[in-house]
């Protein structure tokens, strides 16, 4: 593999500058929602399709890869603008309206794409190789500079071309944006098949795009609550394999091995990976309330308690730093985002607009906040800037909930309810990228986005 880095890769860094009627409290607060989802039918393949647009993305044009003499089967150039186009940073141009579909540096016409609006301009090409791999090669051009920016080449299996779409589209996104995109990532989520009467809940991990979902664990008992770990090969979630009361589990997703590390009398919910994976944040009501406490992983120690309410106090998620922990409460009245140092002290009030703040999930430069607001009438994903103190509502309900955020920040997964049935869905923090979802017939509930 030969790398064709050009010296203004530089230049272009930062462009841009459950379920059960005895266990009610375990789906609490920002979990509400859930209720009213109506499930269905068994569907083969998850989707995410976007449309709509932001105003200050970048203009961007991404021309169909030459197929020298090959037929792969996939479109990597679309894949790769799909990616783009939903992190809300992009504005990637309608191939029906390019002028000309060049393959190398060599071949491009500035002028015609600058004339199109563009400023920087995707071209590349798929060939074969022995043993039946393919080459595929691409270049970032700088449109008015008339310059290469970045490119590689690539050598690669069939099987690979849709991850090798998601590396080419991280590489666009941090030679741009100047941090990574985040597009070769995986979400996890629970999906609910059949009946009420006979419902079936699978574990599933996805591509970052929704495609390929494998499932990783089928149970006939609720599943609730996944969270990866920092090192993506493990998640945490919640059980009630054991009957009417729950257990947190963590299980390896390659292997399958799993075991149970919270079992406590009462409530055992909502695991939280620290950033450094040693150790779990975790709802107890084992002192007769729903309280955070902290736990090892690997299911040795005792757990320690970090909030001390007659409130319900649930949903933890870490800051990035390790120092402190967002959750859930009802002890001012109704359900806000409070957060505690991690060493103990006074929880403080975050959210403050709205009567209805829950389900916290923080960008992984600790920026940005989201969460489920309710202002009138449904829930919404609403994200707070922590360190500017407003707040934006960014979908439109009326049934957002399980916001997380994906590893570049600059995009949320969350489920919303259709009144037909459930989507998963991805809204951009910095321009409201949402629309045409691709429908699940199942219930969809509580994605998490993992790690890089």
């Amino acid at each position: 593999m030969r790398s064709m880095t050009h010296p203004s890769f530089h230049r272009g860094t930062g462009r841009i500058g459950a379920a059960l009627a005895g266990t009610a409290l375990l789906i609490m607060l920002g979990m509400l929602a859930t209720l009213a989802m109506p499930g269905g039918q068994a569907n083969a393949q998850v989707r995410i399709e976007i449309t709509g647009g932001a105003a200050a993305a970048l203009p961007i044009a991404v021309v169909p890869f030459a197929e020298e003499g090959v037929d792969p089967g996939i479109d990597v150039a679309a894949i790769i603008r799909a990616n783009l186009y939903r992190s809300g940073l992009f504005d990637p141009l309608d191939p029906a309206n390019h002028l000309g579909d060049p393959a190398r540096f060599e071949d491009v016409r500035f002028r015609n794409w600058r004339a199109l609006g563009a400023d920087t301009l995707v071209v590349g090409s798929i060939a074969p190789l022995e043993g039946g791999n393919y080459r595929v090669r691409y270049e970032l051009l700088d449109v008015y500079a008339g310059e290469r920016i970045t490119g590689q080449r690539f050598r690669v299996t069939p099987a690979g071309l849709r991850n090798l779409a998601h590396t080419i589209s991280d590489q666009i996104f941090e030679a741009l944006i100047g941090r990574p995109g985040g597009f070769n990532t995986r979400i996890a989520y629970i999906e609910e098949v059949g009946p009420v009467d006979d419902r079936e809940y699978r574990l599933v991990v996805a591509e970052a795009d929704g495609h390929r979902p494998q499932t990783i664990l089928t149970s006939n008992e609720p599943l609730m609550s996944p969270d990866w770990s920092p090192d993506g090969e493990r998640l945490a979630y919640v059980s009630f394999e054991s009957g009417r009361s729950s257990q947190i589990f963590v299980q390896n997703v390659a292997t399958g091995e799993r075991r149970v590390v919270a079992s406590f009398p009462g409530i055992n919910g909502a695991p939280s990976w620290s950033p450094d994976g040693e150790q779990l944040a975790i709802t107890l009501s084992r002192g007769g309330n729903p309280d955070i406490y902290l736990i090892d992983p690997d299911g040795g120690g005792n757990a320690r308690q970090l909030t001390r309410h007659f409130g319900i106090d649930t949903e933890p998620t870490w800051a990035p730093d390790g120092e402190s922990i967002y959750f859930t409460s009802n002890r001012g009245g109704s359900p806000q985002i409070y957060r505690i140092p991690v060493g103990g002290g006074d929880a403080e009030r975050v959210t403050f607009e709205g009567r209805y703040n829950a389900s916290p999930s923080v960008s992984d430069d600790g920026r940005f906040l989201a969460f489920v607001n309710q202002d009138g009438d449904g829930f919404r994903i609403a994200v707070q800037d922590l360190e500017q103190g407003f707040m934006r509502v960014l979908t439109e309900g009326p049934l957002d909930e399980s916001p997380s955020f994906s590893s570049s920040g600059s995009m949320i997964a969350y489920t919303r309810s259709t009144g037909e049935g459930t989507e998963l869905a991805t809204v951009s923090v910095f321009g409201r990228v949402q629309g045409e979802l691709t429908r699940f017939d199942n219930t969809v509930r509580e994605p998490d986005w993992g790690p890089l």
